[in-house]
């Protein structure tokens, strides 16, 4: 598929004004994109765990204007209007007009809310910009009822990555793949996939307690450290190493190999944080608490043999990977000896979800 096949013809209803809704959960790597081309294109590819509790919700009201010379939109996020949310989201527009040339016939009230602290490394732009993105789908789809469930999601990813590279991997659930890889059947740079190949039992309902180590906003922003992979002396290696992983991560998810999956999942996110380390200028995310928990949990799975690990996205937070089946013994760990870690003593429990839902 190419972006013309996203680029619609003449629609085929008018409609006035409406409000549509959407919630889109949030989604962790298990392999991290880091780095990316123009038109936010990932270097490498990359898998992710769709989750369940943490998501946006999305209300978006729209009427039609007399004039299309504009954007024109409010934003107001967790009841509060937030103009300095408006400059990402113009950007998006301008990104995505092309695709959706109604966006200057409507004027448009965006209202939104987590369920999760914004802007603390738990992907609040992917669950964001997803979630706005399917609105703006519903809105295509009553112009132009023709529209298949399936074109819906698929051009609705490719919206979102416009506007958050790792949203286009929570529209879907419960394992997405987004960027190409040889051997992953229908994956591809402008969209999320869902993981089309066999899934072990090991993998249902697998756990994700996400440990609030510091809520506050991150210091250097994911748009700002992808844009320091250009030009970094690690770079090519670290591309090639995801495509690795990403391959080596195939069998496991088949044969339910919880063993190496929790090799290959640490190795990748201390691996995002050495390119952060490592890039000019260079950067720690990570706080003295997520290297306590991170040894923690080392000891803890020496000691019990039991199958829990973490991986971290471009922040401080810790999310503790594990088996439901082990849910019991492993959560008494965490509420015992990580929580303590935690800003306020504040966790989320989460699990696999399957991706977003409308609002009716």
């Amino acid at each position: 598929m190419n972006v013309e096949e996203f680029i619609p013809g003449k629609y085929s209803e008018a409609v006035e004004k409406g409000s549509v809704k959407w919630q889109s959960p949030s989604n962790i790597a298990l392999v991290k994109y880091w780095g990316k081309k123009p038109e936010q294109i990932p270097a490498n590819p990359s898998v992710s765990f769709t989750l369940s509790n943490c998501k946006t919700i999305t209300r978006v009201d729209f009427i039609k204007k007399k004039t299309r010379d504009k954007f024109e939109f409010e934003v107001f996020f967790e009841g509060e209007k937030k103009d300095d949310f408006k400059p990402k989201i113009s950007t998006f527009f301008k990104r995505i007009e092309s695709y959706c040339p109604f966006l200057k016939e409507y004027s448009f009230k965006i209202y939104s809310e987590n369920t999760f602290p914004h802007s603390s490394g738990i992907a609040s732009s992917a669950s964001g910009m997803s979630a706005l993105a399917l609105c703006i789908m519903s809105i295509e789809k009553q112009l132009n009822p023709s529209l298949s469930a399936e074109f819906f999601k698929k051009k609705a990813s490719f919206l979102s990555r416009l506007g958050s590279g790792s949203a286009c991997r929570s529209i879907e659930g419960e394992l997405v793949v987004w960027g190409e890889h040889e051997e992953i059947k229908g994956s591809s740079e402008l969209f999320g996939v869902s993981y089309p190949d066999e899934v072990h039992e090991n993998f249902r309902n697998y756990q994700d307690t996400i440990l609030l180590v510091d809520k506050g906003k991150k210091e250097v922003s994911s748009s700002v450290g992808h844009d320091l992979m250009h030009g970094h002396p690690f770079a090519e290696a670290r591309f090639k190493q995801a495509g690795a992983n990403l391959a080596n991560l195939i069998p496991v998810f088949a044969e339910g190999n919880l063993e190496k999956f929790m090799e290959i999942v640490e190795n990748e996110a201390l691996s995002l944080h050495a390119m952060m380390m490592s890039s000019r200028p260079y950067f720690i995310l990570m706080k003295p608490n997520t290297l306590e928990i991170i040894n923690k949990i080392w000891k803890f799975r020496r000691q019990s043999q039991l199958p829990v690990c973490f991986t971290l996205d471009a922040g401080a937070n810790v999310h503790v990977l594990y088996p439901e089946k082990n849910k019991t013994e492993i959560f008494e760990f965490i509420k015992n000896e990580l929580v303590a870690s935690c800003e306020n003593g504040q966790y989320i429990c989460d699990q696999l979800g399957s991706g977003a839902k409308e609002i009716k």
